[in-house]
Formats: C-alpha cells, structure tokens, sequence
C-alpha cells in the first residue's frame, strides 16, 4: 500500500511564497504521473497542477505562471513551488495521481495566505 505524506505548508502572507513537498513509501514517481490538488472546507477538491512522463506539466488557469511543479524520481518526491501567493490559494493540499484510481489520499498540508 502507498503512502503519501504531505509538508511544507503554512502561514504567509499575501505575495509570499512556500514549497511544498509529498513524499511515498513507494517509488510511484518514476511510473505513474502525479498532481496536486487542494481543498477548501464545503468545497471539492480540485486540480492545481500535474506532472506525467517526460515531465510534461499542466496547471490550473488560476495558478498558471505562480505555481510550479516537479519531481525527484531518486528521492520520491514531488514538489510545489507556489509564488505570489493569495488569499485564494488558502487550502489543504494534496498529491495524489493525475489519473486512475487514486492512491489512499494523505491528510494533507495546511496552506494559509493572508491579505
């Protein structure tokens, strides 16, 4: 069974920016193409960014050019980069894959950005 662990998140101000980092028990990163995702209370959770084989990436409109994702195959790790951030982007965030049946999901990184 896979487990992914999220960090990195916490509290920063409006144009800030944080890293975040999930991790697995299992080296899922080398064959599977993974996102993340985020979600506010009484809201579904929603797509922000993947990366598939060739490291090809894909955004949501509303992070496109502020967010940035990427991967260490070696490490089994995926990364978010998230700049110029907004009150907007305040969120758990989640990895799961892209696409398929989705891993058990984590509990997540608190994400707070205030204004």
């Amino acid at each position: 069974q896979v487990h992914l662990m999220e960090s990195g998140g916490g509290l920063v101000q409006a144009g800030g920016s944080l890293k975040l980092s999930c991790t697995a028990s299992g080296s899922i990163f080398r064959t599977n193409g993974m996102a993340w995702y985020r979600q506010t209370p009484g809201k579904q959770r929603e797509f922000v960014a993947s990366i598939r084989s060739g490291d090809v990436t894909n955004y949501a409109d509303s992070v496109k050019g502020r967010f940035t994702i990427s991967r260490d195959i070696a490490k089994n790790t995926m990364y978010l980069e998230m700049n110029s951030l907004t009150p907007e982007d305040t969120a758990v965030y989640y990895c799961n894959k892209w696409a398929g049946t989705y891993y058990e999901w984590g509990q997540g990184t608190q994400v707070t950005v205030s204004s």
